[in-house]
């Protein structure tokens, strides 16, 4: 077992070898060589890019035994993961499941709730226990990786989303158990009642529901530990079209361009709801959750957080301390964090369910069925995403007569 673990992990490093070795420049084998001193360069370009690829994995594989055998020592950063009852592979809600066979569906929840948190931070603005009762999912994603991994896609679901939440066991979120009693379906609720009420298990029943869509990993993330996942990693850099001026948080952002985010900065990054110029409370915090997620999993990936002892170690602990849910572990994260870190602007789609775009009589927004549909069929199959150029190319004659509005990307 320890064997296969340092593979796995040997994978990973090699990914940073060759990212790094690259600068040697390519060797190109086929040219014929004309001249004796051309034969005698390209044996010398080899050789450099053979001494460059050894010397960055030692030095790679040195980081990993100088971080104290932690990657060896996986099993111990996985029982720091505290793991809460939440998927049901099973469900009959899930739609086509022999098409779903290798999909990877993380549902990714972010709360400020104490549930999972491992010790006590100072003052921080995002509320204490007494101030704030129970749970809230303030943030809802779904990341997609189909079988052959060849894309991903996250979704996001605003919190206010207007939905009929199935009946749940309660959920404590103090203890993270569920009791014996039920709490009974709701119709036209907001989507964030669900984790309130029901904790994990509701919201990945609610998600399955609308999606068809087997969830297969839980990640629930309190909001201290985006806090110290990127004080540890040494911030993550943010590009910004605007300032961010929020009328609860005051200025984020005075000016527009590459925004150096710290764990305190982070924090108001992500929960700013109540900035000027967003087209909703929601919109604009979805996108910014989604661009601060890219750039803090790119961070981690890169040669400057892999090749650092103390950065990698850090991260992990702080992630694995912030982090709760189930069939999370090392291995489950680092699949996620390669498959989106390793794609560009066109194999990674970040998107937001399909709404009216505005709050209805009772203050929440409305999912556009036939949209919705539309988006969760092509997660399922594997199809082309609607609105993409893809899709465009597929339609047949006289589809643009019929063509709906589809989802739109936000990131």
């Amino acid at each position: 077992m320890a064997t296969r673990s340092w593979r796995n992990e040997q994978t990973i490093t090699l990914q940073a070898v060759e990212a790094a070795a690259a600068e040697t420049g390519p060797v190109d084998e086929s040219a014929p060589p004309s001249t004796r001193l051309r034969e005698k360069r390209r044996r010398k370009d080899r050789r450099a890019l053979i001494l460059a690829k050894s010397a960055v994995c030692f030095l790679a594989i040195a980081a990993f035994l100088a971080a104290g055998g932690a990657w060896g020592a996986k099993a111990w950063y996985n029982s720091k993961f505290n793991q809460v009852a939440a998927l049901d592979e099973e469900s009959a809600d899930i739609k086509d499941a022999p098409a779903q066979l290798g999909d990877e569906n993380f549902l990714i929840v972010g709360s400020d709730t104490r549930a999972g948190q491992k010790r006590e931070h100072g003052e921080t603005g995002i509320g204490t226990e007494s101030k704030i009762a129970g749970a809230r999912s303030d943030t809802v994603m779904l990341a997609h990786i189909p079988a052959d991994r060849a894309r991903a896609v996250v979704v996001s679901f605003p919190r206010d989303l207007e939905v009929t939440r199935p009946k749940c066991a309660k959920w404590d979120a103090k203890t993270g158990e569920y009791s014996s009693e039920d709490v009974p379906e709701a119709k036209t609720v907001k989507l964030n009642t669900a984790y309130a009420v029901g904790g994990p298990r509701c919201v990945t029943k609610l998600i399955q529901q609308m999606t068809g869509l087997r969830m297969n990993h839980f990640v629930g993330l309190d909001f201290n530990g985006f806090r110290d996942m990127v004080n540890a990693v040494g911030g993550v850099d943010v590009k910004i079209d605007n300032p961010i001026v929020d009328r609860e948080l005051g200025t984020i952002a005075a000016e527009a361009g590459t925004l150096r985010l710290d764990g305190k900065k982070a924090l108001d990054f992500v929960r700013a709801r109540k900035v000027a110029g967003d087209p909703t409370a929601d919109y604009g915090r979805i996108k910014r959750q989604q661009q601060f997620i890219a750039s803090l999993l790119g961070k981690t990936m890169s040669r400057e957080v892999l090749l650092d002892a103390t950065k990698l170690t850090g991260f992990v602990s702080a992630f694995t301390s912030a982090t709760f849910g189930e069939n999370i572990g090392v291995d489950e994260m680092l699949t996620l964090a390669q498959s989106m870190q390793d794609m560009n602007d066109d194999t990674i789609e970040f998107m937001t369910v399909p709404t009216s775009g505005y709050a209805n009589e009772r203050g929440n927004e409305v999912l556009l069925d036939f949209e919705g549909d539309q988006l969760f069929h092509a997660l399922i199959e594997n199809g082309p995403l609607p609105g993409s150029e893809l899709e465009e190319a597929q339609k047949k004659p006289g589809d643009q007569d019929q063509a709906q509005p589809s989802a739109q990307p936000t990131g």
